[in-house]
């Protein structure tokens, strides 16, 4: 009978096409993989990868066998956790990152209900920007804004991101309120700059059934949205950032909207997490209470 581990192996080397970072998934090291690989091909009498010195790859057996492991190892994990769920409640530590922002005004609150409620349950948060890599890094999930393009990872909407536009009261006095889209070239606009890239963030709109995007002059830069808020709160002109950083300061009634029958589309709010595998029971609970707070 073939073992489970060998399968195991198997499916998380033929999932990251590398026996290195299946490695580093299970924790194990790369000739561990690799032998349990050997012995799965021997049991089979079936040649299930091609080995170079740079990569691997999935012979026409090895691509049948991974679509095979998917169905059987997620029936398994999902048995395990329906079990584990019964027993005892989220344990270990849930290693994250997320966005610096968000992560504060969204996930922390989130994770301080857990720990209150689960005190055997540990969290290891970066807050950070870039874009981290969940498998490599060794992280149970990643918080990302817009659309998923790694399919080996698997995405679970968690909410949405509208953006914001607008300025201090004080400032719109001073220099009027726009109106359309090209009516920002006319003002004093504080831009955002990718950390990562160093390239200014557009500022999109939907006007009717179109989108447009400007770009709008500015001698102002920033790398940090927070910042560019307090910028706003200043009087030095008009942001283009997501609503939740701006929505206390409205509420106090410290900024106000412009351009809000122009919104663009909603982007959404993604917990990623390595695929196709049952999350972690600690994982579980985290994209549940998320999913349940921004619903609220």
């Amino acid at each position: 009978m073939i073992s489970f581990e060998l399968l195991t192996s198997f499916a998380c080397a033929a999932r990251h096409r590398s026996f290195a970072r299946a490695a580093r998934e299970l924790g194990t090291s790369p000739s561990a993989v690799a032998k349990n690989v050997a012995r799965l091909e021997s049991q089979l009498k079936l040649r299930l990868f091609h080995r170079t010195t740079r990569r691997v790859a999935l012979t026409p057996d090895g691509e049948l066998l991974q679509e095979r492991c998917r169905r059987v190892l997620h029936e398994v994990a999902e048995l395990e956790g329906a079990v584990a769920g019964k027993l005892a409640g989220p344990s270990g530590t849930l290693k994250l990152d997320v966005p610096i922002v968000y992560g504060r005004r969204v996930v922390l609150p989130v994770l301080a209900k857990l720990r209150h409620r689960y005190p055997d349950l540990a969290f290891d948060v970066r807050f950070s920007d870039r874009i981290a890599d969940v498998v490599g890094e060794g992280l149970d999930a990643v918080i990302r804004v817009g659309t998923l393009d790694d399919s080996s990872l698997v995405a679970r909407r968690v909410g949405w991101q509208r953006m914001w536009t607008g300025a201090s009261p004080a400032y719109l006095r001073r220099h009027g309120t726009p109106l359309r889209p090209e009516d920002l070239q006319q003002h004093q606009c504080l831009v955002f700059r990718i950390p990562t890239s160093r390239k200014e963030w557009p500022w999109r709109f939907r006007v009717g059934s179109r989108e447009v995007v400007v770009r709008p002059a500015t001698q102002v830069w920033f790398d940090d949205g927070e910042a560019l808020v307090a910028a706003a709160l200043a009087g030095l002109g008009l942001v283009h950032v997501p609503s939740y950083m701006a929505e206390q300061e409205v509420a106090r009634g410290r900024l106000a909207e412009v351009l809000s029958g122009m919104r663009p589309p909603l982007m959404p709010i993604s917990i990623v997490y390595p695929g196709p595998r049952q999350p972690p029971l600690r994982l579980r609970v985290l994209i549940e209470s998320l999913v349940a707070a921004t619903e609220s």
